[in-house]
């Protein structure tokens, strides 16, 4: 963590916790918004209802929103890791529990590292192998799982590879294309061509078009998708981003899929099997495994740094 006073330090942890939460509750909200809708009249929605509010905050703060061409691009680019990963996200409610909808979302880093080596040559060394090994397993553990009573689908397990596959393709994207955009401007943007594509999308779906007020609690599932899942977690994420090491930042992704699964069993009475959880620790172990030389790296430098605070 870069260094922060006290009250700073405060700060950012209370950012981290939040984000942790939104993230590890995001899935269980998705899950719940369409219990009472149609999977994606929520999708389609959520955008419908997320795009005035991020425009709004643009005007309030002043933020500079370019429409240029390479702006354009970029925010094409971005919609993918919104619209494109969501949508297999929404298609996969169908097959899978919140808690192994988040359990997937936690393999974003393995896949963004083979994206990185067989599409941009980047470099992965032995442990990471070995690590990504571990947490293949982990999922075929959970795919075998499956059988009556139990929320797992291969099926749905493919939609999710989907979509975190295209929502890491799209993180990629975005640096390629390196437009000089705030992070603010960048997610309205990308939001905005979400909105279009879900536009796009209401003549398939309009057979399926709500005929009454859904239920308080699909309701209230749909507006924390939109509030809190993009857009306060949008700003937590780029204000750590600013404040604390990546390694640091990407240790949400194994902390939120086991309080994934706990909501998911405490409010939503899922009741995982102990194959699953299995499973689950595996892939959890795997993570770490690919994060192992970072986390180390990471705790060498702040001991360092310590150290040199200590003799100034």
């Amino acid at each position: 963590m870069s260094e922060q006073n006290p009250v700073s330090q405060s700060n950012i942890m209370l950012t981290y916790g939040l984000l942790v939460f939104i993230w590890a509750t995001t899935p269980l909200a998705i899950v719940w918004s369409v219990q009472d809708l149609h999977l994606m009249w929520a999708l389609v929605i959520r955008f419908f209802l997320a795009l005035p509010i991020a425009l709004a905050l643009l005007w309030l703060l002043k933020i500079h929103f370019p429409f240029d061409k390479v702006a354009l691009h970029s925010y094409v680019a971005g919609s993918f890791s919104l619209m494109g990963s969501q949508f297999f996200t929404y298609l996969a409610t169908n097959y899978l529990s919140s808690g192994i909808i988040a359990l997937m979302f936690g393999l974003s880093p393995i896949m963004a590292g083979l994206i990185g080596r067989f599409g941009f040559q980047q470099k992965l060394h032995r442990l990471q192998w070995f690590g990504m090994s571990v947490s293949v397993c982990g999922l075929a553990v959970i795919c075998m799982s499956s059988g009556a009573g139990q929320h797992v689908h291969p099926i749905g397990i493919a939609l999710m590879l989907m979509s975190v596959f295209t929502y890491c393709l799209s993180i990629f994207w975005v640096k390629k294309v390196n437009a000089t955009v705030e992070p603010m401007a960048q997610a309205t943007g990308s939001i905005l061509v979400s909105t279009g594509v879900a536009i796009a999308l209401l003549p398939f779906i309009w057979q399926y078009a709500p005929t009454h007020i859904p239920e308080t609690k699909s309701l209230l599932a749909l507006l924390y998708t939109v509030i809190m899942a993009s857009l306060i977690a949008m700003f937590c994420y780029f204000k750590l981003v600013q404040n604390i090491k990546a390694t640091t930042l990407s240790l949400t992704t194994v902390m939120t899929p086991m309080l994934a699964m706990l909501f998911g069993s405490m409010l939503n009475n899922e009741k995982p099997s102990a194959m699953v959880f299995v499973g689950a620790g595996i892939l959890l172990s795997g993570l770490f495994l690919y994060f192992y030389k970072d986390f180390k790296a990471n705790r060498i430098l702040a001991e360092k740094l310590k150290h040199i605070d200590h003799q100034s």
